[in-house]
């Protein structure tokens, strides 16, 4: 085995791993899936967390980890499924970043390390073992790349600062919330 092929399979096995652990997160966002709230409950959990509109909120939380880790697994628009995933993933730091940085605790390390791994996948590529590599690489451009982080950069700081937003709100006006 040569170096460039165990590059590639390491490659493939980081995607599959991440884009799985993601796409079924998202499903239990979406769909209720492996015990999830489906996007009913997750839709209330936003809200109660501050995240306005709730199901919106939940729809995009859902989308971003399910599409995004489905994406990646496949090695298919790999620049644009990790930053969806990542933006994705910066969202679910906003939501845990209160509990403090460890996961045992209910903080932000679970997320952050799927948000850090998606974005190091987006930049480093998918592999020869892809569907980007197969197809010839028509959405591996650095265009693509910056535009996706872009767009997900900008995603992730609206729905944070909406939340940030209606949590001043609430704290000006007594009214309960997040």
């Amino acid at each position: 085995m040569t170096c460039l092929n165990r590059r590639d399979i390491g490659l493939l096995a980081l995607r599959a791993g991440t884009g799985a652990v993601l796409a079924a997160h998202g499903t239990q966002k979406l769909f209720g899936w492996f015990g999830g709230g489906g996007l009913e409950g997750t839709a209330r959990a936003m809200e109660s967390m501050g995240f306005r509109p709730g199901r919106q909120s939940a729809l995009a939380a859902g989308l971003g980890e399910a599409g995004g880790g489905a994406l990646l697994a496949l090695g298919l628009a790999t620049p644009a499924a990790g930053a969806v995933a990542a933006g994705a993933m910066a969202g679910a730091v906003a939501v845990h970043a209160p509990a403090g940085f460890f996961a045992q605790s209910g903080g932000y390390e679970y997320p952050a390390f799927l948000g850090f791994t998606s974005a190091a996948i987006a930049l480093t590529g998918a592999g020869r073992y892809s569907l980007d590599h197969l197809t010839g690489h028509p959405l591996d451009q650095r265009w693509t790349l910056a535009a996706a982080f872009l767009g997900s950069a900008l995603a992730a700081a609206a729905v944070v600062g909406r939340r940030a937003r209606e949590q001043a709100r609430q704290a000006e006006t007594g009214t309960p919330g997040a």
